[in-house]
């Protein structure tokens, strides 16, 4: 799958009724809706199932290969191995049409509560049965990839106060234990 799919940008006021849905999301076990690859740059693959890898990241992800502006020598940013989203925000700027969903860019779409409240930096998330990942500080940022894909109001929304704390544009996360993952695993907290 490429970039190609269009999505209907819905209205600030849209995005805002739906916001109760996102604000539902589950604290302590939720599950893993979709998992996606992006094997190049433009480029995307909806995994049936993955594999998490600690020195990896996404297996077959290019993550390995992106330079970071955030790390001296522009390797990639080991704190910033998976991006994370809310599979609910993602279907309410998106409709219901995974491949859309994809277009955000990121690997992983949880249905779990995000929120810096819910999850701070440090806190653990098991996936499916051996798979854990940690929230790492590192801020995951709306780009204008993401405003052209999702529209002006879309992205505005992930930059102001409270959709930075419901991180409505995601989080960056690393993995601690590698293992094979799938869409409908079940993703909950742990110590």
């Amino acid at each position: 799958m490429t970039d190609s799919i269009a999505v209907r940008h819905r209205s600030l006021d849209e995005i805002m009724a739906g916001l109760d849905v996102v604000r539902q999301a589950p604290q302590s076990v939720g599950s893993l809706a979709l998992a996606v690859r992006r094997p190049e740059v433009g480029t995307r693959e909806v995994l049936a199932r993955a594999e998490l890898d600690a020195t990896a990241g996404l297996v077959g992800d290019n993550w390995s290969q992106r330079p970071s502006s955030r790390t001296p020598d522009r390797s990639p940013h080991p704190d910033m191995q998976l991006n994370v989203i809310s599979s609910r925000f993602a279907e309410l700027i998106a409709g219901d049409d995974r491949n859309a969903w994809a277009l955000a860019g990121d690997q992983l779409y949880l249905d779990f509560d995000l929120s810096v409240d819910a999850l701070p930096a440090g806190s653990r998330l098991a996936i499916g049965d051996r798979a854990v990942i940690e929230v790492t500080d590192q801020p995951h940022t709306g780009c204008a990839k993401f405003a052209a894909r999702f529209g002006r109001d879309a992205h505005k929304l992930v930059w102001t106060e409270e959709g930075k704390l419901l991180r409505l544009r995601g989080l960056n996360a690393r993995v601690i234990v590698g293992g094979p993952i799938e869409a409908g695993d079940t993703v909950r907290r742990v110590a």
